[in-house]
């Protein structure tokens, strides 16, 4: 047998598993808000559970509804650290502003403006979900909500986080009453009936969601300012 007749074949070599270690900057800690806007009042709520991203819970505590102003506030769900951060960050701005202006910047300035710093941080945007809610210069009731990269919409109600799927509709049906044949009494809701639909609806998302509960802030923005009150949810 000649030698170029023989083949040589290798053995293969033994297989050595790729690990790859890889960076995640975001973390989702879950929560809910929601907002529903009159023609003299905003109703916002938001629960206090901060989840760690699994079944974890971080703390039972944590607010999500933050004052801006004597007739804005801003709801937030996502991060808690990139909250944190773009709050101080509107603070600062809106401190500003009154000392260059005189006096507290409109909530519609507002919204306009934290679309502007969201939209500036697109390429390593907060990792937040908002919405801006109040009363305007006239009293009516109003309600921004965003993606994380700032494209904002003017809504007569609306909702975020973990708990959106199961508020949005109930939302879209009592307070939109979108394609319903029958439609009984005034299609807007007081202010009375738009705090107990706020508080069931905050109730029933903490029923199903596993990342909304314990309890809530339940706030109402008017002329006379901004009132928190608290909630009981359900802590399990």
């Amino acid at each position: 047998m000649m030698m170029d007749d023989l083949k040589l074949t290798a053995l293969p070599e033994k297989e050595v598993p790729i690990s790859h270690h890889r960076f995640e900057p975001y973390v989702d800690n879950g929560g809910t808000v929601l907002a529903v806007a009159g023609s003299n009042y905003c109703i916002v709520a938001g629960d206090t559970r901060m989840s760690d991203g699994g079944y974890g819970i971080q703390t039972r505590h944590y607010t999500k509804v933050f004052k801006l102003t004597d007739k804005c506030v801003i709801a937030t769900s996502g991060m808690q650290a990139d909250t944190i951060a773009l709050r101080k960050r509107l603070d600062t701005q809106l401190r500003q502003y009154e000392r260059d202006h005189g006096k507290s910047m409109s909530t519609p300035a507002i919204a306009q403006f934290l679309s502007n710093t969201l939209y500036h941080k697109r390429f390593f945007p907060f990792y937040t979900f908002n919405l801006v809610a109040g009363v305007d210069e006239d009293g009516i009731g109003c309600v921004w909500t965003y993606d994380a990269v700032g494209s904002h919409e003017r809504v007569r109600f609306s909702s975020q986080g973990s708990g959106n799927q199961l508020i949005q509709p109930l939302l879209d049906n009592q307070v939109g009453k979108f394609n319903q044949q029958i439609v009984d009494g005034p299609r807007e809701l007081s202010a009375e009936q738009a705090l107990s639909l706020v508080k069931d609806a905050i109730t029933s998302a903490g029923e199903r969601d596993i990342y909304t509960g314990d309890f809530a802030d339940i706030v109402t923005i008017d002329q006379k300012g901004v009132h928190f009150e608290k909630f009981d949810l359900k802590l399990d």
